[in-house]
């Protein structure tokens, strides 16, 4: 029994609620909603080309999974993404193979030069990369933290002089200074595909208003009234929680803000019924890395970049798909 690979259809709930299984059972350490999923689907830029792949068996059962499309606030062209899931379940069936050559394909016919993907640090799926021609890059952590067996480190009291925490959605009538900050601090972050943050309505309608962000476990830290870090809280609605960006502004660094941020967030979500935290960094990010130490943060696993050079190929179905 083979697997076929068609696209998530809008309003085809029943095919969601399979992409979010089979995101959930393959990658554990990620949020992956319902809502979430349905909003990527329909609110996607259209320069991203973004599609939602889906492998099903003959009787209609969706095994596997991809997301792909193209950088486009990236200022390097050509830059495509690719991240395959499958039911771990359900491997033997090829739905991962498929996946991959749809998704190349579709990136090829959109004029990307580079498709990138990050793949669990596990040697099987290493190996399943570099038999296709991707080849490994820079590695990054998932870590988890334990809320309901115990609190995060207390804040300080009282807070440095001129510094107080915001909920983000203090910042609901006008989120553009934490649009502004988000920018500058996702310009310094490790990467392999640049991105700019330029565009204020693009920020709102795909990062800002996304379902899964929780503007009240958001948390921004001004000083003497200036954004100068802040950490945007990702939730399920119900136990999971996930940093999904924290950064601090070049001239607050070094003054333990991100820390602050981090950790008054976590005890906001502990105080929601949060019982698991997730985050992820960089490998080579040691500030981050021992800022979630402290906060008792473990690494559960591990993913590497891999990237390949695609030929392009146009075919009258690609060009019409």
């Amino acid at each position: 029994m083979t697997a076929s690979i068609r696209d998530l259809r809008p309003g085809d709930l029943s095919a969601v609620e399979s992409v979010v299984r089979v995101r959930r059972a393959a990658l554990p350490f990620m949020i992956s909603t319902v809502e979430g999923v349905a909003f990527e689907l329909s609110c996607a830029h259209p320069a991203s080309h973004h599609r939602i792949l889906v492998a099903e068996t003959p009787g209609g059962e969706v095994v596997g999974t991809a997301e792909t499309g193209i950088a486009h606030d990236s200022p390097q062209p050509g830059q495509g993404y690719v991240n395959a899931y499958v039911d771990p379940a359900r491997r033997g069936l090829g739905a991962g193979l498929l996946l991959l050559r749809a998704a190349e394909e579709h990136l090829a016919a959109r004029g990307a030069v580079d498709a990138y993907a990050w793949v669990l640090d596990e040697p099987a799926h290493r190996a399943f990369a570099e038999r296709r021609g991707y080849r490994p890059g820079r590695s990054a952590h998932f870590l988890r933290l334990d809320l309901a067996a115990a609190a995060p480190p207390a804040l300080p009291q009282p807070l440095p002089a001129g510094v107080e925490l915001r909920p983000g959605s203090a910042f609901a009538a006008d989120p553009r200074p934490l649009f502004e900050a988000d920018a500058g601090t996702t310009a310094d972050e490790p990467g392999d595909v640049a991105a700019a943050f330029d565009d204020y309505e693009d920020w709102l309608a795909h990062r800002w208003n996304s379902p899964c962000l929780d503007k009240e476990l958001t948390t921004v830290v001004l000083v003497d009234g200036e954004v100068a870090a802040f950490t945007l809280a990702r939730t399920d609605g119900a136990t999971r929680y996930a940093s999904g960006m924290t950064g601090t502004l070049r001239a607050f660094r070094g003054r333990g803000l991100a820390r602050l941020a981090k950790t008054a967030s976590l005890h906001r979500a502990r105080a929601a019924g949060y019982t698991e935290a997730f985050t992820g960094n960089d490998a080579g990010n040691a500030p981050m890395l021992a800022v979630n130490k402290w906060l008792g943060y473990e690494i559960c696993a591990t993913e590497t970049r891999y990237t390949k050079k695609l030929t392009k190929r146009r075919t009258k179905e690609l060009e019409t798909a």
